[in-house]
């Protein structure tokens, strides 16, 4: 949070200008990222997560491939809100290839 205060303290002082230049570093910077999707080191192996829980992404994609509706999902994983099911669906879109790897990797374990 320190970084937030920093931002709120300099932000007055900036220009119109400015601002718009910060607001694109910030837009570009969203347009790489999933809300709802986090991996961190550690975190079941650091695969892509949904926020607040341990369940990788690929276990839902799986899930959905063997024939599980949303309904069935958030009952399976009474911790998943459906808003985290709408995040996975269009993370796995985005890194597809990423996603299948970790597919083949668990099937193989």
């Amino acid at each position: 949070m320190a970084a937030l205060d920093e931002v709120d303290k300099i932000w007055p002082r900036l220009t119109g200008p400015e601002k718009a230049q910060v607001l694109q570093w910030a837009a570009r910077d969203l347009g790489q990222s999933f809300p709802g999707i986090e991996s961190t080191p550690g975190v079941s192996g650091g695969e892509p997560c949904i926020v607040r829980t341990r369940i990788p992404v690929w276990i839902l994609v799986e899930g959905r491939r063997q024939g599980l509706n949303d309904g069935e999902l958030l009952r399976a994983y009474p911790t998943l809100r459906a808003e985290d099911l709408v995040n996975a669906w269009s993370f796995a879109r985005a890194h597809a290839d990423e996603i299948e790897a970790q597919i083949t990797e668990n099937e193989a374990a």
